[in-house]
């Protein structure tokens, strides 16, 4: 799964320790969203989404198998 949390992030000028503040996560967790080494849960992924004002699906990509 890849996602647009590092552009969302850039665009909007918010640092990975406010993202991280923001969803109640780690930086590192950030950083590994950010880097795909980490799948969020579907529970991150709806309060990022939701810090960014969007749908899921318009932050996360979801590739089929």
């Amino acid at each position: 799964m890849h996602n647009k949390i590092k552009e969302l992030r850039k665009e909007k000028k918010v640092t990975q320790d406010d993202l991280a503040g923001a969803v109640s996560v780690t930086r590192q967790t950030i950083i590994s969203l950010e880097n795909g080494k980490y799948n969020a849960s579907l529970q991150l992924a709806h309060k990022i989404s939701k810090y960014f004002n969007m749908k899921i699906e318009d932050v996360f990509i979801f590739e089929e198998e």
